[in-house]
């Protein structure tokens, strides 16, 4: 298993993929050379982004989310009550 943050040789990992010949001489013709190691940092800190409070009932995503549930419901209920008021009653 590779580490995300040292350099490693992966000519190991070059060779159990079986590459064909002309990936070979890709190689021979892009290697660049090899990483100096003492110029990495050893320990390397993350900070993510300071981000703002979710506040999911203030957003218009909310607003459209409710609106997709209430608007076919709404049109559905519409439906039913026009059908039932133009309903004729039936003779016996």
């Amino acid at each position: 298993m590779m580490s995300c943050c040292l350099p490693q040789d992966a000519t190991d990992d070059f060779e159990d993929v079986g590459h064909s010949s002309s990936a070979r001489a890709m190689m021979d013709e892009f290697y660049v050379g090899d990483i100096d190691t003492s110029a990495i940092p050893s320990k390397r800190k993350y900070t993510p982004p300071k981000q703002p409070h979710y506040e999911q009932d203030k957003t218009s995503e909310f607003v459209i989310k409710l609106l997709q549930f209430l608007v076919p419901l709404l049109i559905l209920g519409l439906a039913f009550g026009v059908r039932s008021y133009t309903k004729t009653p039936a003779s016996s």
